[in-house]
């Protein structure tokens, strides 16, 4: 729907507003030269001041000197803390979709007639990877499925673009935590929509291509040919080791069960461990014979007499695992996003003066020309070397988006840091497909080189050439939308991660035909929107005289406005409605002319 096209003879103030993006400054650097407007407001897509109004530290007396001291190390362990809690609901999150959907997950890897469709395979990557919330745990079962020869390689191949994909939803969830301020919410989202975007776009280049040629999949045997591999390498568990004291007593997952719920050999026993290891053995975290609800299932398995239980919230439950997911998905969820608010609540707080300066400066510093291009390179290895210490692109993301938000990381260099996270994230898999049998150790590893190229690739399409660099305008743009409608980033997620790949899945069951017939005018419908706007923007001239403007469409499909109006009456509370700006700044939201005197 075009609802922000320039050329619309309908003076709608937010069409003004958003048009108005494409004439802000590029440069995102420090905030000493950021156009201030009246009243203390500053451009959005400009790094606030984040002015210090304490007193300063030589006005202080000796128990005032003292009283900051406290204060800033209390806030510092406020902040290490809401972090971590932040993390741990982030695994108990994921167990909570595993319990919800993990055996429909697997129900939907096993039909092999569907991923045969590469468009199907990719709606399913999304889908289990959105539905589960841990991209590792779909591209595990993705891997699994290959090297037991359930599914090939090239079947994959969409599956772990879909993945990819997927796994930006989290980044959007933690955006929607700075929704209360318009600004904040506006840099926040389009450093989540970034990723997205920039992750759409790739699959929109790649998957034609793979299909037709199957690249990824030559690429990835050239490489495994010419490597020299030595099975048995192990990933590195920082976070796990720090996080598991606490996660593993409020529930504990079989993940063996999981992984044969993917390859067919699922029972009906509980996902949730009951038995942790004998009393003549050491503990096994992974056992997977053992489930809340029966007797062991292997071979020369001990007597239920010699067992030590887990020690958990939920050992021994008679609930069943949909309502145990359900408890621990609104627990989880609530401990998620009150961690975010004071996070941001703390990082306001604490990032002033010289420290913000500080910070602000080594995140988005640049080197002096001719090499100021490297910088955006060494934040694509530093994105990837957290990433991979992480081992977790979620926690790396949803750490990037806030410090957006609050105004350190400006969306010009946050950009290559989440580019960095992608490869990251990829290399934890590289390491996990080497520790695998040996027998398996190949095909495991070919996936996981797929999806390390497909990332790579997409940086070299949308990175590599300044003028290609499209997710940032396109992010800029979706910001200012989503500032002045905040419903519509609940509409994007519902869309773009569940109800579009929904039905892209559904007509995927009738057959391709079908999918081609349906899908393939409205692609064609979209590409022919987004070429028509284009040219409005650029070359008007080119176009028939009615062509120039959208204001022979009926307003509903060229404005947001109505829209707005009707999600504003429908929602309670006014949760639909925007962001709270001050006097000034709605003024000027009001006044395009203002706004654009003020930027220029």
């Amino acid at each position: 729907m075009p609802s922000s096209l320039p050329g619309s003879q309908v003076p709608h103030p937010t069409l003004d507003a958003v048009d108005l993006v494409e004439r802000t400054p590029r440069n995102e650097g420090t905030s000493s030269s950021a156009p201030v407007l009246e009243e203390g407001n500053t451009d959005p897509w400009t790094l606030p001041q984040l002015k210090d109004t304490s007193q300063p530290w030589k006005e202080l007396h000796v128990a005032g000197r003292l009283r900051r001291v406290a204060g800033s190390v209390l806030k510092a362990c406020g902040l290490l803390g809401s972090l971590y809690f932040f993390i741990c609901s982030l695994d108990v999150l994921s167990s909570a979709f595993q319990l919800l959907g993990s055996k429909l997950a697997g129900d939907i890897f096993k039909d092999n007639v569907v991923l045969s469709n590469p468009v199907a395979g990719l709606v399913i990557g999304v889908l289990v990877t959105a539905l589960v919330q841990s991209s590792s745990t779909s591209s595990s079962i993705v891997v699994s499925m290959v090297a037991a020869k359930l599914l090939t390689v090239r079947a994959s191949v969409p599956i772990i673009m879909g993945v990819n994909v997927g796994t930006s939803i989290t980044s959007t969830l933690v955006s929607m935590a700075q929704s209360g301020d318009r600004d904040e919410f506006q840099r926040a989202f389009s450093g989540s929509a970034v990723h997205g975007i920039f992750n759409w776009l790739t699959v929109l280049v790649l998957l034609p291509l793979e299909s037709a040629t199957a690249l990824l999949e030559r690429l990835s045997e050239l490489a495994l040919g010419a490597a020299s591999l030595t099975p048995g390498a192990q990933a590195p568990d920082i976070l796990k080791v720090l996080t598991k004291p606490l996660t593993h007593l409020i529930v504990q997952l079989d993940s063996d069960m999981i992984m044969s719920s993917a390859t067919g050999n699922a029972t009906n026993s509980s996902l949730i461990k009951h038995w942790c290891g004998t009393t003549g053995q050491p503990t096994q975290e992974n056992s997977s014979d053992c489930g809340a609800f029966g007797p062991c299932t292997e071979k020369n398995s001990t007597a239920p007499a010699d067992r030590l239980p887990c020690r958990h919230l939920f050992v021994g439950t008679e609930l069943t695992d949909l309502a145990v997911g359900c408890i621990l998905l609104a627990g989880s969820l609530l401990v998620l996003c009150g961690c975010l608010v004071l996070i941001v609540k703390l990082l306001n707080s604490v990032l002033r003066g010289r420290v913000a300066q500080v910070v602000r400066t080594v995140i988005n510093a640049d080197f002096p020309f001719p090499l100021g291009w490297l910088g955006g390179y060494l934040a694509v290895l530093a994105g990837a070397g957290l990433t991979f210490a992480l081992q977790s692109s979620s926690v790396f993301t949803a750490a990037v988006v806030p410090l957006m938000g609050v105004g350190v990381i400006s969306l010009d260099r946050a950009y290559p840091l989440l580019l960095g996270s992608n490869i990251g994230t990829t290399t934890t898999a590289l390491l996990a497909a080497l520790a695998s049998p040996a027998d398996r150790m190949l095909s495991a590893l070919q996936v996981a080189l797929i999806h390390f190229f497909f990332n790579l690739a997409g940086i070299l399409l949308w990175y590599l050439v300044p003028a290609l660099r499209l997710p940032i305008p396109l992010a800029r743009h979706f910001g200012v939308v989503t500032a002045r409608y905040r419903w519509v980033a609940g509409v994007y997620l519902l869309l773009g991660f569940l109800l579009l790949p929904l039905a892209a899945f559904g007509l995927s069951l009738a057959g391709g035909m079908v999918l081609a017939a349906v899908g393939g005018p409205l692609v064609g419908l979209v590409l022919l929107v987004i070429l028509v706007t284009v040219l409005q923007r650029r070359r008007p001239a080119w176009l028939p005289v009615r062509l120039r403007s959208w204001a022979w469409l009926p307003v509903w499909l060229h404005s947001l406005e109505p829209w707005d109006r009707l999600v504003t009456r429908c929602c309670p509370c006014n949760i639909c409605s925007p962001p709270k700006a001050t006097t000034k700044e709605a003024h000027c939201y009001e006044n395009p002319e203002i706004l654009a005197s003020q930027q220029l």
